[in-house]
Formats: structure tokens, sequence, C-alpha cells
């Protein structure tokens, strides 16, 4: 029996380009640099490190990166103008392996609307473009802008041209996302059975997300014998973002026997990558994120954790350790069953009779009512018989801008009910919130990730505050609903401080039936 070698999938990260010009997302030159070797690290073959004519500082940026980073080939985008062009080959002049990337609109639509132009006038700008390009570096991209709106006829036409004028790389863009994977298929069977010199290139997807199939779209194109992706982490990426480069990557790998491809990406530093590029740009990942949120091995319905008690493949399809988590959680929430509880209490070294254990469960769902999981340390205290108190809680709070800097008064209800009232400053106020609530309380961490969002419309909505902080390498998270969206940040950065008050106590020996 003959078993074929995977094909190889380039991987071209455009999260430094493509991801960060989106709204939200701006990068600052050093956070770039960091993000870069963060990727180098990952495996990714082509880093897209920015457009240098489109100001001093991505220019600025784009010579740093190319200085520093010798694993992967680095490139830098340019319209068909010369000066994008000329910028791209200055930035690049220390790069160990340069590429410039020049693109051109081809669809009906962007040529009348955007550019003005005809079929010819397109034609000789992207044949300027990339023979300009060939002057400076051997490694040119051409990309066809809005390909998956444009007439194939022209397509080919223009492929043909870029090919002769020395591309060594044909990129098929769905700029707006408007393909679907049947679409982009037999798009790329077309090209590469309708292009002259096809053989001599790498056929590039570089697929949008406006329908949610940016990674669909781009294994479809895989199938249609692309051999490179352009991607980026977390899917950032304009409007709804580029396909998310984790769930191409593992797609892949979980499914290489129907693909017959695979990256050469180290998947394990996924995660990691992730989280970095959160951490920079202040954007987090929902929980439910394929691969890389926190609940994509996660499991708290009773009858999915019974189930991954018996074989964890029963529910999960992949190794968390592959993508950089430490192992699947069985989270112990007003989900769970009793199976989970009772695996928990064992691996913490109880041994419980069947009254004991239906007495911990009904504890451990009554605690779900003031606070989301039930850990470990909750659940020794809860064996022990240890109550829970209430915790510090909110009694009430004050905030104000006097002079420039804002001002935080709050009054809490500590765990024995006694009032305690505290004041601080800050640059803002849920700055000052915070620091007023950590000199109340006592307690002090440093936050990893805060989001506020409105739930519900109109009167009746609220707010709805989630934050987390690594506390002794575990990261502890807290939610808060209220209809002031402040007050609701206060109750969840008490949420995370109870847990550590709790978590400070010692525990009694434990006493093993």
């Amino acid at each position: 029996m003959t078993v074929s070698t995977p094909a190889r999938i380039r991987i071209f990260d455009t999260t430094l380009r493509d991801g960060e010009q989106s709204p939200g997302f701006t990068m600052g030159a050093a956070q770039k640099v960091a993000f870069a070797r963060a990727l180098e690290e990952l495996g990714v073959d082509v880093i897209e490190a920015g457009f240098p004519n489109s100001s001093p500082a991505d220019y600025s940026a784009v010579q740093t990166i190319a200085r520093e980073i010798r694993a992967c080939t680095i490139a830098a985008l340019a319209r068909c103008h010369p000066a994008d062009i000329d910028a791209c080959a200055g930035a690049l002049q220390h790069a160990h392996a340069p590429r410039i990337h020049v693109f051109i609109s081809t669809s009906p639509l962007h040529r009348q609307h955007k550019l003005g132009m005809s079929r010819a006038q397109v034609l000789e700008h992207a044949v300027m473009g990339v023979s300009r390009a060939r002057l400076h570096v051997d490694d040119v991209e051409f990309s066809a802008e809005d390909a998956t709106r444009t007439e194939r006829e022209f397509l080919v036409e223009v492929f043909e041209a870029a090919i002769e004028a020395g591309a060594t790389t044909l990129n098929v863009p769905d700029t707006v996302g408007y393909a679907t994977p049947g679409d982009m298929r037999a798009l790329f069977d077309y090209l590469r059975s309708h292009v002259r010199g096809a053989e001599r290139v790498v056929f590039s997807a570089h697929c949008h997300d406006d329908l949610g199939l940016g990674v669909a779209n781009s294994l479809a194109a895989i199938e249609g014998g692309a051999r490179q992706v352009e991607c980026t982490i977390n899917g950032i990426g304009e409007r709804a973002g580029n396909a998310a480069m984790e769930e191409l990557a593992m797609a892949l790998k979980v499914r290489g026997a129907y693909y017959g491809a695979d990256t050469g990406l180290d998947t394990r530093k996924l995660l990691a990558t992730s989280r970095l590029l959160s951490r920079i740009t202040g954007m987090q990942v929902q929980r439910n994120k394929a691969i890389v949120g926190l609940n994509a091995f996660a499991h708290e319905s009773g009858i999915h954790q019974h189930g991954m008690l018996k074989h964890r493949d029963t529910y999960e399809i992949m190794r968390p350790q592959d993508v950089g988590w430490e192992d699947s959680q069985l989270v112990l929430g007003r989900h769970s069953g009793r199976a989970a509880v009772a695996d928990r209490v064992r691996r913490l070294g109880y041994v419980l009779d069947d009254a004991q254990l239906d007495q911990l469960i009904v504890d451990a769902k009554a605690l779900t009512q003031t606070q989301h999981v039930v850990t470990d340390r909750d659940l020794q205290r809860l064996v022990e018989g240890e109550a829970f108190g209430q915790g510090w809680r909110i009694a009430g709070m004050r905030l104000a801008d006097e002079g420039g800097a804002a001002h935080a008064r709050v009054e809490l209800s500590d765990p024995s009910g006694r009032h305690v009232t505290q004041g601080a400053e800050g640059e803002g106020p849920v700055e000052a919130l915070f620091a007023a609530l950590s000199h109340a309380t006592g307690v002090g961490f440093v936050l990893e990730t805060y989001e506020v969002h409105s739930m519900g419309m109109g009167a009746d909505a609220r707010g709805e505050a989630n934050l987390s902080a690594r506390i002794d390498g575990e990261l502890v998270t807290g939610q808060g609903t209220s209809r002031d969206v402040l007050q609701a940040s206060a109750i969840a950065w008490l949420d995370v401080a109870n847990r550590v008050l709790r978590e400070r106590q010692p525990l009694r020996e434990a006493v093993v039936a």
C-alpha cells in the first residue's frame, strides 16, 4: 500500500497588515515586532509585515521586522504604484527572504466605481507593478483584488500577464467574503487548468469572513489546488475578519486523511500566540471560539462529562495539548452531573458514600448561585463541612471626575456583615473604582482581561462585566451584571476577590474515609 505525502500548505500570516488595519486593532511598532517574533516561533512561512507607503510608522515597523526576523519570508504590501513598490523595497532591504506583494482590483464593480479603469488599463498597471517589484526582489506575489467577482476569462488574462512579468505567487482574494466553498474549489480548478504557466507559480487564497465562510472557503481552495493560504490569528481583519489561522491549521491536522495536506506550524503554540494578540490589542476572543476560546475544551454538561470520563474521544476530536492547552476542563457548574463531581472528589483523595456525595452535590449546586464554577478548593471546603460566607458585597458606590482625575468611593459589606468605606483615584473611573475596591478588601491582582457589554435592549438593558486575572498560575474569572455597567464591573471584581480570599484560608488536614 502506497501512502502519499501530505501536500505542504504555506501559511501566509497577514495579522500585522490586514488584521492590524481594521478598526480597534492598531498596534505600535514595538508590539508589531513582538508579535512577529511569536509568528516566527509558531512557524509561519510568510509574515506580511505591513504597508510601508501608508505611513512612516508602518515603514519603520516593516523595516525593523525585516531586519530581525530570519526564519520567515517577510512580505510588504503595495498597490501597483511605483512609489508604493519602491517603499516596500526600501523597507525590505535587510530582509533575509523579502517578498513584495502587489495588488490591483480586477472585478467590473471595482474597475468602474473604485479605479475608473478599463480592462486594458488594469492589465497595464498589473504588469507594471509586477515588473517593477521584480527589479527589487525575486519573490513577487500578485493579488487580483475582488477576484471572486471578476470575470473568469479576464482573471486568466491578468494572471497570465503577471506570470510573464515575473510573479511567483498568484493570490485569489475573496475580498468581500462573497464566495461559497463550491465557488472557491471550482475557481481554483479552473484557474490551474486554464492559466498558461500555472505550474510555475504557487496559487494562494485570501478569504474574508463576511458570511462566516472564511475558513471553509480556504479549505475548499486547498481542495482546488491552492498551496498557500492567507489568514490571521484569531481571524482578525477588515469588517468580519479573515480566515482564522488556528481553525485552518487544526482542520488540516484533524482531517488530514480527507484533505491530504498539512502546515509547518507548531500548533502547540497557537494558544500562546492568540493570547499575545489579545493582550496587545485588548480584544479578547469569545469564550466559545474554536481552538483558542476558554470553552474550547471545557465541559460542564453532565451528559458530556460522563462521556469524557468514560473515553475522551466521545466529545473531543483533538488533544487540547496539541494547540497549547494544559488539558481539558470538566467544569463543575449548575449543569454538572453526579459522575463529574464524584470523579473530581475521588481525584482530590476523598471517598464518600452515596449520602455524602448527594449532600455535596446539593451544596455545590447552591454555590453556583453566587459563582459560575466550583473549584477543587471549593469542593475540599464543602467536603470538610465549612460554610461559605457571602464574601464582600457592594453596599454603595459613588464616582466623580474632579480636576481631571477620577475619584471613586465604595461602601462594602464584608463577610461578617460590617460596612467598610474606602476611596481612591485613578486616570479613569474604572481604574479608580478597582483601586478603591483593592484598598477596602486588602486584595490586589493584575487584570488579564476586562470586558463590558450590554445585555438586552432599551429600558430592560443591563450591563455585564467579565474580567480575569492570573493568580498563582491559575486563570480566575469573575462576572457581574447590573443596570449600571460600573457597578457590574465592581461586582465582577469582587467575584474574583472573594475567590482569592477563600483560597488564602488554610484548609484543615484532609481526612480520607
